[in-house]
């Protein structure tokens, strides 16, 4: 199951420089991850300050 990034996102950058396969970019607002190239490993959620990364159970 991928990881997205919540409305929490504060665009800080942390989990897009933690990110093993750089599947975390700058989106509209707020970073965005792309569920094709998520290897659901979970780094992103380590780092990030307010839990904004979550797994995407849609």
């Amino acid at each position: 199951m991928a990881y997205k990034i919540s409305d929490k996102c504060i665009s800080c950058g942390a989990c897009a420089g933690e990110c093993p396969v750089s599947c975390i970019s700058q989106g509209d607002g707020k970073y965005e991850i792309d569920p094709n190239q998520c290897i659901e490993c979970g780094s992103c959620a380590s780092v990030c300050p307010v839990e904004a990364p979550v797994p995407d159970e849609e």
